[in-house]
């Protein structure tokens, strides 16, 4: 009695022994020790799974004598024996060489793999062998993640891409990015084909292969209704006629990131979408800081027009005070976030979650945040919160799912009123608006926004809007926001991107040092004929609006730099583009000699934030004091060269990109970011296009 009593005590224990459970953490990378998202982690043997997030790591509960399975597309599978010294697992995959070399097509599963897809994968192998890929995915919280990537593939080889069927509808090659945006939950099915038999039915478009997406409801319709306001380039205007051009200065940066994101994913680039001063404006510049009592300095040079050798350039560059971040007032931030189903992509609300966090990471204790979200309504999801309790804001942003129609009017007077009732004084005080700007429900269209916008801008409140997204993206309606709304407008398409607007430039994003800001430029008859504004097509202003202080203009944050663009036709040259006009009647076009030396005076004037008198400077460029010009000079004339390129401007003699590209390479000084470096291969990507 007594050895059975002790053989039934030894199996009890033992069973315990076995079934003990452990928590287990750990870091998946690839053989070069770089992280990969979305791994699929499962026990084998067992339905229960995670995946690891977007820094490879992961956390799974286990017990000891299970064993953990590692998948990932492109690798060879992996799988660890749990023991009881195991509660730190870090795995290295291996890439597999007999997985797809030329076209990878997957589809898998969130944290419960019992829910994953079906799915049909096909290889075809190619003959680039030893070229080196990797894929990065974000992981979802729920449905499906999908990808569909051209392995090894470069915008010179774009034409060797496979045609996308989507329920039986082929897709045009201009919206192809449009097609890794669906909604994963939507997707049934992904398959490949590649034989000529498969593909025959789809015609010569498919022989490089055809990529066939099956959604649940059999009736999907890939379509790209991105929108932009309409731009009309500026002409040459004779400055006997035309002695002033006035304009609201413009710091946002929204146009580079997003036209950035086009060329790496092999979209067609719209005219409207490329708005040269903000392409330039992305940019920063060796600018030094103002000296006296103002908040700016204004820097002028000129030189040969590169792209014609006939005109010359001028270059207007401000430079705002910077404000160190300890030394910015408190701020008011509420963060209103659009959860509607238009944001489920992996590219907008998930991506969307992780950027707010950077900027959670530099707020300070005397910081307070709220944050709203509107789908087919609007709520507050956090009360007001101090910056020092950076958990409660940021489980507040992980707890946030997407789903429903858009009522964004609703969302921003919600915003703006709980903005009010906690309204600092002297502070900061900002709305922090994150869309694709597809409002549809209520107020929507861009007037009635313009509007809304309008009357809430009394509360000395300030507006940044931060766009996220593809293939609905409504830049128009979100730039029309930040215009309105004294404020700015940025376009987040990585966490790269992220990291420079919400991260590095927290305080020029955030924080406003100036408001109205307005330039004017008298250019002298004396030594130009004509001129034209590069870009700012839609910040022009009329030159009495210049002195109105009651007239909206543009606004300016801590240590930001603003750069415009002059082509000027100097006097006596001979220009196709300056065409001839009638002798005038009333008009006496005699010129003032007496400021021979000066080729433009350059008119300043702004607001302090909470002031409504503005403030004048004045600026002159004369032609005596020449010298040669900066490497920031020949650097931003390179991108309102390519900007000019990607618009088809009628105005440039010169269309060799490499010139462009030349241009570029040998002015690319001080890049410690690697920004411009990265614009130099975006052209280079450009060429192949």
């Amino acid at each position: 009695m007594r050895l059975l009593q002790y053989i039934l005590f030894v199996f009890f224990i033992t069973g315990i022994s076995n079934a003990q459970q452990v928590k287990i953490t750990g870091k998946v990378t690839d053989d070069e020790s770089l992280p990969l998202p979305g791994v699929n982690i499962s026990i084998k043997g067992n339905t229960n799974g995670t995946q690891s997030d977007f820094d490879g790591n992961y956390t799974i509960l286990t017990n000891i004598g299970d064993t953990l399975v590692f998948s990932y597309v492109g690798f060879e599978i992996a799988e660890e024996k749990v023991t009881a010294a195991s509660s730190l697992m870090h795995i290295k995959l291996i890439p597999d060489s007999s997985q797809l070399e030329e076209v990878v097509v997957t589809a898998y599963g969130s944290k419960r793999v019992r829910k994953s897809t079906s799915y049909a994968v096909s290889s075809n192998k190619s003959k680039r062998r030893g070229r080196k890929h990797r894929q990065r995915r974000i992981k979802k919280s729920s449905g499906v993640q999908v990808a569909l990537e051209i392995r090894g593939a470069n915008p010179a080889s774009r034409t060797k891409q496979p045609l996308y069927v989507v329920d039986g509808v082929p897709v045009d090659n201009k919206d192809i990015a449009v097609v890794n945006a669906i909604d994963p939950s939507k997707i049934a099915k992904v398959e490949m084909l590649k034989s000529k038999k498969e593909t025959s039915i789809y015609g010569t478009k498919a022989k490089h292969g055809c990529i066939v997406i099956t959604t649940h409801s059999g009736n999907y319709k890939v379509q790209n209704d991105e929108s932009y306001r309409e731009i009309v380039e500026n002409d040459f205007k004779r400055v006997h006629m035309a002695p002033l051009s006035t304009f609201s200065i413009d710091v946002d940066k929204a146009s580079y990131s997003n036209i950035r994101r086009m060329i790496n994913t092999g979209v067609k680039i719209p005219a409207d979408a490329v708005k040269i001063e903000e392409m330039i404006n992305y940019f920063n510049y060796q600018y030094a800081q103002p000296k006296d009592e103002h908040s700016f300095a204004i820097h002028t040079e000129y030189a040969l027009t590169p792209w014609n050798m006939k005109t010359q350039l001028v270059k207007i560059g401000l430079k705002g005070k910077e404000i160190p971040q300890h030394e910015i007032p408190a701020s008011n931030l509420v963060f209103l976030i659009d959860v509607s189903g238009s944001m489920g992509n992996s590219n907008k609300l998930p991506l969307l979650k992780k950027a707010f966090k950077l900027l959670v990471n530099q707020l300070r204790e005397k910081d307070k945040v709220s944050i709203v979200v509107y789908a087919g309504a609007a709520g507050m999801v956090l009360k007001p919160t101090s910056g020092a309790n950076k958990y409660e804001i940021n489980q507040a942003l992980q707890n946030l799912e997407a789903g429903g129609s858009t009522a964004g009017g609703e969302g921003i007077r919600l915003a703006y009123k709980i903005a009010k009732e906690n309204f600092i004084k002297n502070g900061n005080n900002r709305v922090i608006l994150a869309t694709d700007g597809d409002f549809n429900v209520g107020i929507s269209s861009n007037k009635d926004m313009k509007k809304l916008i309008e009357e809430k801008r009394k509360s000395d409140v300030f507006l940044t809007c931060l766009g996220f997204g593809m293939g609905n993206y409504k830049d128009s309606k979100l730039e029309t926001l930040a215009d309105t709304g004294n404020g700015n407008h940025a376009y987040i398409d990585t966490m790269q991107e992220a990291q420079r607007v919400l991260g590095k430039e927290f305080g020029g994003t955030m924080y406003t040092i100036a408001k109205d800001v307005k330039i004017q430029v008298e250019f002298n008859p004396s030594k130009v004929q004509a001129y034209r504004l590069i870009g700012y097509e839609n910040r022009l202003l009329a030159n009495e609006d210049f002195i109105d202080d009651t007239k909206d203009a543009g606004e300016l944050g801590s240590g930001h730099t603003v750069t415009a663009l002059y082509e000027v036709i100097p006097v006596g040259v001979t220009n196709k583009y300056l065409k001839g006009i009638a002798d005038l009647k009333y008009t006496n076009s005699t010129i003032n000699k007496e400021y021979g030396d000066e080729l433009l005076t350059v008119k300043f004037r702004y607001k302090k934030p909470q002031e409504k008198k503005s403030i004048e400077m004045v600026h002159v460029l004369h032609t005596d004091t020449k010298t040669s010009v900066s490497q920031d000079f020949n650097f931003a004339a390179s991108i309102a060269w390519f900007g000019m390129k990607l618009r088809g401007s009628k105005y440039i003699e010169n269309q060799n990109i490499k010139d462009i590209i030349v241009l570029a390479e040998t002015n690319k000084e001080k890049d410690n970011q690697g920004y411009k470096a990265e614009f130099i291969r975006l052209m280079n990507s450009y060429q192949g296009l």
